[in-house]
């Protein structure tokens, strides 16, 4: 059975290679290039070079070093252009909205397992492979058993039917073991730094990389509880619900959190630590669903990746479905993701429309 294995240059999908050609796979590796390296900046504003070697060029000749080493082949693939179209273009569109866009979920959806699937089967693949800690049993997606890094709430937009291809050989293990497996193997990518945050932005300024694409709008901050100006915030899309960094509030920063906006009057608004109360909602409307098995109307939820569960009560309607959690939940954000569980089994999962208490529509947006 011929596998096309997605290599990125670092530990994960170098181990899931390695375990498939262990199993006696025919394997081939591909490299994805997504983004454009030549319009990255670092913090300080200049193109992101290391050794003069963009950190794009790094990772896939850790790549290459990899598959040399599995005495694999190596292909590379451009997916600039929909990269662009499909994801990028998204996450600035939810971020004109004033919404809080996850992109990696949208990469999943639409590169990973879709452009490249195709890809891999113009080569004669039976199957398609990545380094994701998720798992496929009897064809439903289930949890990694790492509970830290578990990534079905990132794989909760891939279409059922795209999932049967899909092999996520890492899924059974823990990461320290995946490491350990790399260093065993003499893999160059066995202690290389896990990489963090959206791909295409990486250790660059966030703020200085958007106003590259979308106007700076400064306004007012105003305390949601006095209705007074206490400060001004740089463009409501540098702000996400829950935020407390970088609120720039004098003697009070380290107290306050964002707790929603109002894109018409461009206003920010803040609470402090008494008011948690702003934060919490009960209820949300979750859209663009995607769902794996028969509708439920109990289940969990998780509506930020490193949240826990939720005890949930779904009510489904044509297009949405309506998720109640009376037990009160904080910083539920538009545009994020809420994910579904029956324990291990990721039952599917949609994109954060509203956030609701007590039947009405709270500051977000």
């Amino acid at each position: 059975m011929k596998v096309v294995v997605g290599i990125s240059g670092g530990v994960d999908s170098s181990v899931a290679a390695l375990l498939l050609k262990q199993q006696g796979y025919e394997v081939i590796g591909l490299f994805m290039r997504n983004w454009d390296a030549a319009i990255n900046n670092d913090i300080n504003g200049n193109p992101t070079l290391n050794n003069n070697i963009c950190p794009q060029e790094q990772d896939y000749n850790d790549a290459l070093e990899v598959c040399k080493k599995l005495n694999i082949p190596l292909k590379r693939i451009d997916f600039v252009k929909e990269y662009w179209d499909y994801v990028f273009t998204y996450f600035l569109d939810e971020l004109k909205l004033g919404r809080t866009p996850n992109p990696d979920i949208m990469c999943n959806k639409y590169i990973k397992f879709d452009m490249f699937l195709k890809e891999a089967e113009k080569i004669g693949a039976d199957f398609i492979a990545t380094g994701h800690y998720a798992r496929i049993v009897n064809g439903q997606l289930l949890r990694g058993i790492d509970d830290n890094k578990d990534q079905t709430y990132f794989l909760s937009q891939v279409p059922k039917e795209k999932l049967k291809k899909v092999l996520f050989p890492i899924g059974n293990m823990l990461k320290k073991d995946v490491r350990l497996l790399a260093q065993q193997n003499n893999l160059i990518t066995a202690k290389k730094k896990d990489s963090t945050g959206i791909c295409f932005i990486g250790e660059r300024n966030f703020k200085q990389f958007l106003s590259n694409y979308l106007p700076n709008i400064p306004g007012d901050i105003i305390n949601i509880k006095t209705n007074k100006i206490i400060g001004k915030h740089i463009g409501l899309m540098y702000y996400t619900i829950g935020q407390r960094r970088g609120l720039n509030l004098g003697g009070n920063s380290n107290r306050g959190f964002v707790v929603g906006k109002n894109l018409e009057k461009n206003i920010l608004y803040i609470a402090f630590e008494d008011d948690e109360e702003y934060l919490i909602s009960d209820a949300c409307i979750v859209d663009n669903i995607n769902w794996y098995g028969k509708k439920v109307n109990k289940c969990t939820a998780k509506f930020r990746y490193r949240q826990k569960d939720n005890d949930v009560e779904l009510k489904w309607y044509d297009d949405y479905v309506l998720v109640q959690y009376k037990q009160g939940v904080k910083a539920v954000t538009p545009g994020q993701a809420c994910v579904f569980y029956d324990n291990d089994i990721c039952l599917g999962g949609g994109i954060i429309k509203t956030v609701l208490k007590n039947n009405e529509k709270l500051w977000y947006l």
